[in-house]
């Protein structure tokens, strides 16, 4: 068996969602027939149950790779604990100072002990003394001299010390906060070595001597990564750069490791849901009932694919996708973002100005683009940049290779919208169905500077309710609306595009109605 360690680094890593399958590899120099090699020190995060080892030639080579094989593979870890030793020559000015605050705590905990028990003692006597008093006057003994001196002394005594534990007290208080503060900085600048190290204990068989590449590889917790993008808009055209946020604190620095990124759901649970009894019921309709239709007016957002607010994650659109570093990363193991490049590219873009006064009065402008990278873009936060420089940050939704996507670029502070709303209520004709005629005015005014000259494009939305009963009917009034809409969808979304030039003023109006029948009720 060899008692020497061989060093085994990483070197390729691919992060997966909410952990990383680590690769390893070392090329060694084996003897003909079995033996035992000890490789390391690795993370002791390591999943053993994941573990796996072989050997192959090196590239060019065709000796011994070729009949070597790994009989076992096993995680080894030592507990090695620190020694209470005081700080050495080559430790830094603040571990220093931590030592020092250390020993003075331990020192002001000797005295307050020490004062405490003197305290206790003084008290002890006091009793004593008050006991003999009291026996002495009642045996007809009077020493008031002796008597008064004695109380005195003690009083004396257990005020001063009753004044050092005090100033004791504070003294503690200070130095717990300052060594407080001096740890937590301690912890930020410098890493303790870990207690617990790891390494790698193979059984390899080789047929004859020669070198062997050893490939290692394994998963480990506590490293994980998500998609980061930065989009620049400047002369009708955008540039956006797609990056990598990872995190790890595995114990070991990736220096130089290639560098893939996954989407797989490695931790998502095998196991089929369990399943619950749904009881349903039926029930004749009372006679209320079949003459009245209950309605409600409720707020539905348009479904959208991808996950939930409520799931955290990355979003891949339902198939896994892998990403690669285009050069080798270094991500060091101190549990903070790091990014690594990953593409770019650089589209033309065009620019409208949208509103949404029911939602916000603020006028945005939003850039269409056409997804040029060559791969599917995953949903993540992007940062915006524009002439003036950073703007803001904003969401990127999942984009496939080649789809257009679009990007709010912030708000302007050239326009102002204002929304005024009415309602009228009559009942028509015989069949007394009530008709509910709601008008909506919407005045926009852009305030520009001297040196705007060109006319904007502003998409104005409003929406109109969408009836799933026959018994409710709502009806665009488009020879009331002024300018006639340009656009009217089937989820009731009302589109106009209003050309304002420099200091233009328009008004919009949407007329719409909303009638019902008799048995409609709560609307």
């Amino acid at each position: 068996m060899s008692t020497s360690t061989i060093p085994l680094p990483v070197t390729a890593v691919t992060c997966l969602e909410d952990r990383s399958q680590v690769e390893r590899t070392a090329t060694v120099e084996l003897a003909a027939g079995v033996q035992r090699l000890r490789l390391g020190p690795v993370t002791a995060l390591t999943v053993d149950r994941t573990l796996r080892a072989e050997a192959t030639g090196p590239a060019g080579f065709t000796g011994a790779g070729g009949g070597a094989r790994v009989l076992d593979a096993r995680v080894v870890r030592a507990w090695t604990p620190h020694a209470p030793l005081p700080p050495g020559p080559g430790d830094s000015e603040l571990r220093r100072r931590v030592h020092e605050l250390d020993e003075r705590a331990r020192h002001e905990d000797r005295s307050h002990d020490r004062l405490e028990a003197r305290l206790a003692l003084l008290a002890q006597l006091s009793a004593d003394l008050l006991r003999e008093i009291g026996e002495g006057a009642g045996a007809g003994e009077v020493e008031r001299a002796r008597w008064a001196r004695e109380l005195d002394r003690v009083d004396a005594e257990r005020e001063r010390y009753g004044e050092e534990l005090r100033a004791t007290r504070s003294r503690l208080r200070e130095l717990e906060e300052e060594r407080s503060l001096a740890r937590i900085a301690l912890d930020e600048a410098e890493e303790e070595p870990a207690d617990l190290v790891a390494h790698l204990e193979l059984t390899v068989e080789a047929r004859a001597a020669g070198p062997v590449r050893l490939t290692v590889s394994h998963l480990v917790p506590c490293a994980l990564w998500r998609p980061s993008y930065r989009a620049a808009l400047a002369d009708g055209g955008l540039h956006l750069e797609s990056e990598a946020v990872v995190w790890q604190r595995t114990g070991e620095d990736w220096t130089g490791v290639r560098l893939t990124l996954s989407t797989a759901r490695s931790a998502l649970a095998t196991q089929p849901p369990a399943l619950a009894e749904d009881v349903l019921t039926l029930r004749e309709r009372g006679a209320e009932e079949r003459r009245t239709v209950a309605v409600e007016l409720r707020e539905e957002a348009v479904g959208a694919l991808g996950p939930s607010e409520t799931v955290p994650g990355v979003d891949d659109g339902g198939e896994v996708r892998v990403l690669r570093a285009p050069a080798p990363a270094t991500v060091p193991s101190d549990g903070r973002a790091h990014r690594v490049p990953l593409s770019g590219f650089t589209v033309p873009a065009s620019s409208e100005y949208a509103c949404a006064p029911e939602l916000s009065p603020l006028v945005t402008q939003v850039v269409r683009f056409r997804n040029a990278a060559g791969h599917a873009l995953l949903a993540g936060p992007v940062e915006l940049v524009r002439g003036s420089g950073f703007t803001g940050r904003g969401e990127l939704p999942f984009t496939a290779a080649g789809a257009d996507a679009e990007l709010a670029f912030g708000s302007s502070d050239g326009y102002r919208v204002v929304r005024e709303t009415e309602e009228r209520q009559a009942t028509t004709g015989l069949s007394q169905r009530s008709v509910t005629t709601r008008t909506v005015r919407l005045h926009i005014s852009r305030f520009s500077g001297p040196e705007e000259r060109d006319e904007q494009l502003v998409a104005v939305r409003e929406r109109v309710p969408v009836s799933e009963v026959s018994a409710v009917e709502v009806r665009l009034r488009k020879e009331d609306c002024s300018p006639p809409p340009d656009a009217f969808d089937a989820d009731g979304i009302v589109r106009w595009d209003l050309p304002l030039g420099p200091g233009a003023r328009r008004t919009v109006t949407l007329v719409y109605e909303v009638s019902a029948t008799a048995r409609v009720a709560g609307l």
